[in-house]
């Protein structure tokens, strides 16, 4: 099966979240061992394309997470780039926005972590909340978020378009999985440092948010910038999927290492 056709939404395709399935994992045949395994391999060729991306220094690669709490954002983070050179990698996570960053227009925030040539950077949430959350709790008139879809698409393509390669993951979860791993949280120690009263606030804004996913989606999917809906109900195949298309990707990019200086095959170091 095309791992990039199953899960990649089509532009100007509308979606309805309802009709994929958080939890099938049709494409790949092992069990969850097997998974993993395939996935340290990929992460090892992950980690070579990582290397030689950095040393050309000619591509940029942005890769965007968005999902709803307990997702696996963080996870993929870990799980996908383990082992990554983190000097071309870099994380950037948006909260929310600071005094600064309000006295400027939404974007401003994000535009100046964009990856530079020779770095791949990870945004944790992103651009999107503010047609995510900003809707959801009308933080601002329709009229204002309403439009935000067509500048983020014309901020993408600018970005496509000065050599920059986007690949957008939304981890899809469904509601039940979601119960499950906010109950984690409070029932080891260890973790309950990332549940807050809040997210149940949130939990019950489901239906909102799920709209307000399949807007996004359906409206900033392209050709240059598109989404992958990867489904993430099972942490070993959401990484996998994730692995196996950033590969395809990279392996896409025709990179080479630089030519090395001219009679070093002659120097000694004594």
């Amino acid at each position: 099966m095309n791992i990039h056709k199953r899960y990649q939404v089509e532009p100007g395709r509308q979606i309805d979240l309802n009709e994929w399935d958080p939890g099938e994992h049709s494409a790949f045949e092992g069990d969850k061992e097997a998974g993993e395994d395939a996935t340290k391999k990929l992460n090892k060729r992950l980690e070579s394309l990582q290397e030689v991306l950095y040393a050309e220094g000619k591509h940029k690669v942005l890769i965007v997470l968005q999902a709803m709490d307990t997702g696996g954002k963080d996870g993929t983070i870990r799980h996908v780039f383990d082992g990554v050179n983190p000097q071309g990698v870099k994380v950037a996570s948006f909260k929310r926005p600071t005094p600064e960053e309000l006295a400027h227009d939404y974007l401003w925030r994000v535009h100046k972590v964009t990856p530079g040539q020779g770095e791949i950077v990870i945004f944790n949430r992103s651009h999107y909340e503010d047609v995510l959350v900003v809707r959801v709790h009308n933080l601002v008139p329709q009229e204002v978020w309403s439009r935000r879809y067509d500048q983020i698409n014309a901020f993408e393509r600018q970005l496509a378009e000065e050599g920059t390669t986007i690949l957008k993951f939304y981890l899809h979860i469904d509601k039940a999985e979601q119960k499950e791993r906010l109950q984690a949280r409070l029932d080891e120690p260890e973790k309950r440092w990332k549940f807050a009263a809040g997210d149940l606030a949130e939990r019950a804004l489901w239906p909102a948010y799920q709209k307000a996913y399949e807007a996004v989606v359906s409206r900033t999917s392209t050709s240059y910038a598109p989404w992958y809906i990867i489904p993430a109900n099972r942490k070993w195949y959401r990484n996998l999927i994730i692995s196996k298309i950033l590969v395809d990707r990279l392996e896409g990019l025709d990179m080479h290492y630089p030519q090395a200086e001219e009679g070093l095959e002659s120097v000694v170091i004594e």
